[in-house]
C-alpha cells in the first residue's frame, strides 16, 4: 500500500518518478488535493487528482479518500466532537476494503465509513476543498470534520 500526500497539482508527475512499474499491483490510497498557489482553483476543476492518477497509472488501485479533512482529524477522528464521516470513491472493490480497514485502524469504525462510488466521485471529495476552507474560516480552526446524516427511515 502507497499514501500520496503530496501536493496535488505536482502528483502524478512525482508518482511518474516512482515509476509505473513500481506502482503496478500496489494499493494507493489518494488523499491529496491539487489547489492553486493562492488557494482560489483547483488544478483539476473538470475532473480529480484521483481521476489523473488512476488515468495514468491503469494497473495501480487507486482509492481517494480522508481528502475533506485535516491531517489532525485524519488520523485522530476520536478528537472531535461526536462521530463524523470519511468517504471512500474507487473503481476497485477490494482496495476499497483494504483501504476501509486501514481507516478503521485509525480510528474510523465501518459506521462512519461511506462509499460513494467509482473514482469517478473523487471529484466531489476533491472539490469539497472550497466549502472546507469557507467552514475553517466560519469556525476559525482546520480541525473539524462534516457528518452525513440520512433521513430517518
Amino acid at each position: 500500500m502507497l499514501v500520496n500526500a503530496t501536493p496535488g497539482n505536482v502528483s502524478v508527475e512525482l508518482l511518474r518518478s516512482i515509476g509505473e512499474e513500481a506502482l503496478a499491483d500496489r494499493l494507493l490510497v489518494d488523499v491529496g488535493v491539487g489547489l492553486s498557489d493562492d488557494y482560489t482553483r483547483l488544478s483539476h476543476p473538470n475532473d480529480s487528482l484521483g481521476e489523473q492518477i488512476q488515468a495514468a497509472f491503469p494497473r495501480t488501485p487507486v482509492v481517494k479518500t480522508l481528502c475533506t479533512m485535516d491531517s489532525t482529524a485524519m488520523v485522530d477522528p476520536g478528537a472531535l466532537d461526536g462521530p463524523s464521516t470519511v468517504f471512500l470513491s474507487g473503481d476497485d472493490a477490494e482496495a476499497k476494503r483494504t483501504t476501509g480497514r486501514l481507516l478503521a485502524d485509525l480510528g474510523w469504525p465501518a459506521s462512519s465509513q461511506l462509499d460513494i462510488g467509482g473514482i469517478v466521485t473523487a471529484r466531489g471529495q476533491e472539490h469539497f476543498a472550497f466549502l472546507f476552507m469557507g467552514i475553517a474560516g466560519g469556525l476559525g480552526a482546520h480541525t473539524f470534520n462534516i457528518k452525513v446524516v440520512p433521513r430517518k427511515a
